[in-house]
């Protein structure tokens, strides 16, 4: 799933090539991706695009009074087309193609989801915050407005809720999922599975570690096409999706717990005191 860096680079990839372009047509191919019905799809034709931003993970293509809202979800991605798409085969909804964004003069943006579990959402709306998901965001990690003390206040009001589980939650911190909630406990050296009601010393060091995984991801995404970045996060994950390798930081062979939709992996030695958690799911499988 692309997270905040991505999601950012992205972005800035998207408004180069879109902003003030002209709208021909969004085209839906699979029918659930579309989340919304007034205003209808078709409204966007003839409609100039004024530019491309970001919403924790959502993308937000503005146009006239409209916006088009992406959540690419876990399997989700965009391919940018410089030539008009070809002739439409086979039934619709069938294939990893879910909608397509025709320019006046046939360029254009695929918008694709891999796999059968289809979780892609678009929205048509005249206002950002009339999607449900961007209402319940957060605050953003890289605002300068997102400070130490208004970290500590979100962890304090979270209590022993794991910090994992925190990190990733949408409401609390917009745009850090899965991979970047691994990657940050990895550098500030925190179980997974610790209280999310923490004393100041632990704070500030998670607090840290989130400034510079983010800013630093974001820096490598930087100027790179939608087509390179799925390619430079995995190869800079120093835990996330490294499941029996070594860690870079101390050698030990990096582990991993699996929950019934998703996993996580970490590093025993450098964040649990050389214990491996326990896997619930590899726990029933072995009794």
């Amino acid at each position: 799933m692309p997270e905040l860096p991505e999601v950012t680079a992205l972005a800035a990839d998207l408004n180069g090539r879109l902003k003030q372009r002209v709208i021909d047509r969004l085209s839906i191919a699979a029918f659930s991706a579309l989340k919304t019905f007034d205003p209808p799809a078709d409204a966007l034709h003839g409609l100039t695009i004024s530019g491309v931003s970001r919403h924790g993970k959502f993308l937000d293509i503005a146009a006239g009074e409209l916006h088009i809202v992406v959540h690419l979800a876990r399997a989700g991605w965009l391919r940018w087309r410089d030539s008009p798409p070809p002739p439409s085969t086979g039934r619709l909804g069938k294939g990893p193609l879910a909608a397509r964004l025709v320019l006046d003069d046939g360029s254009g943006l695929d918008i694709t989801e891999a796999g059968t579990k289809k979780s892609l959402a678009i929205y048509v709306v005249r206002d950002p915050a009339d999607v449900p998901g961007i209402q319940r965001l957060g605050p953003d990690p890289l605002d300068p407005s997102f400070t130490e003390e208004v970290f500590a206040g979100i962890l304090g009001g979270q209590g022993r809720a794991q910090i994992k589980g925190v990190l990733r939650n949408q409401s609390l911190i917009a745009g850090i999922g899965n991979a970047y909630s691994d990657e940050i406990l990895h550098v500030a050296k925190m179980s997974p599975y610790k209280p999310a009601s923490m004393p100041p010393d632990d704070v500030a060091r998670l607090y840290e570690a989130m400034q510079s995984t983010l800013r630093e991801a974001l820096a490598r995404a930087d100027g790179l096409a939608a087509s390179e970045l799925k390619s430079e996060k995995k190869s800079n994950l120093r835990v996330h999706g490294r499941t029996g390798q070594p860690c870079p930081v101390c050698g030990d062979t990096i582990r991993q717990v699996i929950f019934h939709d998703s996993t996580f992996q970490y590093c025993p030695t450098c964040q649990t005191g050389g214990k491996p958690l326990a896997d619930r799911v590899l726990s029933r499988l072995l009794k």
